[in-house]
Formats: structure tokens, sequence, C-alpha cells
């Protein structure tokens, strides 16, 4: 519990001082994109994904997205199919975080994002 708190305090310290000089759009992105990768996307789409993301959704959405897509116990970490995703689609509970994550990926995907 510790070290989660610490964890907080941290992203918080971060983000408060990327705001403050104007680097948080890149930040945000950066780490939008590096869970993207993580989770089985290819560089180039995730990268462009990533840039539509951030421009279309709070902090707070992306984080319920990295929170509600995240594997839980006795779930696979990755590589999984249709059915696992629209679970874990589900948990985000925020029709407007699912919408643009579903249109960024359908988009970037034919090279129009």
């Amino acid at each position: 519990m510790r070290k989660l708190i610490l964890g907080l305090l941290l992203v918080v310290l971060i983000g408060g001082l990327a705001l403050v000089t104007g680097y948080a759009d890149p930040l945000v992105r950066w780490q939008v994109k590096a869970a993207l990768v993580d989770s089985g996307i290819g560089e180039k789409r995730a990268e462009c994904m990533a840039g539509r993301m951030v421009d279309r959704l709070t902090v707070m959405q992306l984080w319920k997205l990295r929170e509600g897509m995240a594997a839980r116990d006795g779930e696979p970490k990755g590589g999984y199919g249709l059915g696992e995703l629209i679970k874990r689609l589900r948990r985000v509970e925020d029709g407007e975080t699912v919408a643009v994550l579903t249109t960024s990926a359908g988009l970037c995907a034919i090279g129009l994002g």
C-alpha cells in the first residue's frame, strides 16, 4: 500500500512539473504509446493511436482506460481474443473512451489516423 501511495505521489509530482514546463502532452503521449505497444500493438500504429487518444481524452480517462484494460488475476497479459478484449473494455465504463480507442484503432489501421 505504501508503494502505491508513493507511486501516485510521484506521478502527481511529475505530472505537475510537466504541466508547468509544458511537457505534459509529449509525456502522456509517450506513456500511452508505451502501454499500447506493451499490449501488442505495433510501434507505428501505437504512435498514431496515442496521438489521437491524447488529443481527444483527458488524463483521467486515459488512466481509467489503462486500469480497465490491465490484466487481472487469471487473465492473459497479452495476445488475447475478441471476447477478452470486450470483457476488458466493459470494465472501463466510459463510452467516450471506448469510442475513441476503437475509432483510433480502426483509422490508424487503414492509414487515416
